[in-house]
């Protein structure tokens, strides 16, 4: 069976490879020259890559590690040591550890809780956990329920008081989800520590060896390509045309350098844009069902990614770092974590600005002058004094859009990957799936639509059997 799939990012692409896996044919098209989506890079004029995002990988990712492995690609995942490493901002350059025990979960969080003593006293420790005791206990559906809840609003429910939030909470919200403790679905951070607290290796760290569009797109696009599968650039997508019962009839793609608008026919259509896009692509008769219109209640976040290389090394830390910042979210210095950016004698930092809401129409000056002030609290023997590190060349990638604003209620206006189209399916990390907006979702909606296809098209070859035997 033929289908095409609008969008080439880890959703579209993770769809294409389980529906070649399955015997069908996918024509994945990308309106830009780049694979990825949330997670593409590029080469500036220096052959240095900058990207979307600072893409980590966690042990409690099932189906994107699954994907590694049948790609054969699992040696580009570069694991760190198990640990979360915090700033303290009371305390300029010095850093809090949270070193997790090789024993079993969740014992090993637990431990690593408690040995820490620079974030949290013993009374919140104690809070903390007796806090997080009904998400052990009742599971994902109690998860599930705090939707109606903010993060701050299901921490002071629980009796964890605010400095909790403010040493813990507000750094992994924004790492999470880029938005702060006030504004986020209490589901979000609690789906992420449901998974540390029950698997062993859930809350290590790992970075891919290069860049995402090189070394986890592409063999994903070489996969697909080898079954007999196609992936096309610059093939944007103008319109989805309907047939008159409602159904898709083709996708028009908009024609580019003075070219033709081409028609694309197929058995089935997917929808692997993010949602924005997908709002304004949706033919007007959709539009007024439920299932299409409850998609006005999402809309992406957004998201800066900031990039400097400087003349000499800031740090030989190998790992992921909370920041704190009022202004920044987490930071790697990509020349210690990542193979292909690796300098022994510079180092490249890539860190992430978040809440991005007030900063995305800002200039990338003014952006990089209030990095720079921060960095003065981060490295505060590199850029103070009389022999301050030089900053060589930056990259800022302001993505005005990126995964679904994780607010809450939220839950309710997620969508099945199965739509009441018949020949119409979605993937995304904003659809329904048991892990937040991410990589993993991405890749599990993609595998989860891939399903629902397959699924459906048995179905309607032992109808088609049953009628030609009658």
């Amino acid at each position: 069976m033929r289908v095409a799939i609008a969008g080439a990012g880890l959703a579209g692409l993770a769809c294409a490879k389980y529906l070649v896996d399955a015997g069908h044919t996918p024509i994945v098209l990308e309106r830009r020259d780049v694979l990825g989506g949330l997670v593409a890079a590029w080469k500036d004029e220096d052959g240095d890559w900058y990207e979307t995002g600072l893409h980590v990988f966690f042990g409690a990712y099932p189906n994107m590690l699954q994907l590694f492995k049948e790609l054969d690609i699992e040696d580009r995942l570069q694991w760190k040591e198990h640990t979360l490493i915090f700033n303290q901002p009371e305390k300029p350059g010095t850093l809090s550890r949270f070193d997790v025990p090789d024993i079993p979960a969740p014992f090993n969080v637990i431990a690593s809780i408690l040995k820490n003593n620079d974030m949290l006293t013993w009374e919140q420790k104690i809070k903390f956990a007796l806090g997080l005791t009904p998400a052990m206990l009742r599971g994902q559906q109690y998860v599930e329920d705090m939707d109606k809840y903010s993060l701050l609003e299901w921490l002071r429910k629980q009796g964890i008081d605010d400095r909790v939030n403010s040493d813990i909470f507000i750094a992994a919200s924004k790492a999470l989800t880029f938005i702060d403790p006030d504004e986020v679905s209490a589901t979000i951070p609690l789906t992420a520590l449901n998974r540390f607290l029950k698997e062993r290796y859930g809350s290590k760290v790992a970075f891919l060896d290069g860049s995402p569009t090189e070394r986890l797109c592409q063999p994903m696009v070489d996969y697909i390509t080898e079954k007999g599968g196609e992936v096309r650039l610059n093939a944007p997508l103008k319109e989805i045309v309907l047939n008159e019962d409602g159904t898709v009839k083709e996708y028009l793609l908009r024609g580019l350098n003075g070219a033709s608008d081409e028609v694309l026919t197929a058995d089935i259509y997917v929808s692997a844009m993010s949602v924005d896009p997908l709002k304004v692509m949706l033919p007007k008769p959709w539009r007024e069902q439920e299932f299409f219109s409850k998609l006005d209640g999402l809309e992406g976040v957004e998201v800066i990614n900031i990039h400097l290389w400087f003349d000499r090394k800031l740090t030989d830390i190998d790992q992921l770092l909370f920041s704190r910042s009022e202004l920044l979210s987490v930071y790697a210095d990509m020349s210690n974590t990542c193979r292909e950016y690796a300098d022994p004698n510079k180092s490249m930092l890539e860190l992430v600005l978040a809440p991005a809401k007030k900063w995305i129409s800002k200039s990338d000056e003014e952006i990089l002058a209030a990095t720079m002030k921060e960095l003065e609290k981060l490295f505060p023997d590199d850029f103070t004094g009389d022999n301050q590190a030089t900053l060589l060349k930056s990259k800022v990638v302001k993505t005005p859009r990126s995964v679904y604003r994780a607010i809450p209620g939220r839950q309710a206006y997620r969508p099945t990957q199965k739509t009441p189209i018949s020949n119409f399916y979605l993937a995304g990390s904003y659809t329904m799936q048991e892990f937040l907006g991410s990589m993993e979702g991405a890749v599990l909606s993609g595998k989860l639509a891939a399903q629902a296809i397959s699924q459906d098209y048995s179905v309607i070859q032992e109808q088609t059997k049953e009628t030609i035997t009658a």
